[in-house]
């Protein structure tokens, strides 16, 4: 659950909303301890309608995707250098 306090929430009171009508709680909390004292949830949460496959279609990934990585790449990918 998402929390902020009640500066934070004043600042970002929009976006707190938008989280709340995807339906998240949204916890507002109180003092240095983050004390929660309000918990903001939407009415009636908005319902997406997704359909899956909308991107099918639009790109190609080739066999190559699927090869491994070059050792000197696959030390980046782990921290390890630069």
């Amino acid at each position: 659950m998402p929390s902020a306090t009640i500066f934070e929430a004043k600042t970002n009171l929009s976006k707190l909303i938008q989280r709340a009508l995807q339906g998240e709680d949204v916890q507002i909390t109180t003092g240095r301890e983050r004390k929660p004292v309000v918990r903001l949830v939407a009415i009636e949460p908005v319902r997406v309608n997704r359909r899956l496959g909308f991107l099918e279609g639009l790109g190609d990934v080739g066999p190559e995707f699927f090869d491994p990585l070059p050792d000197d790449e696959l030390r980046l990918w782990n921290g390890e250098g630069e």
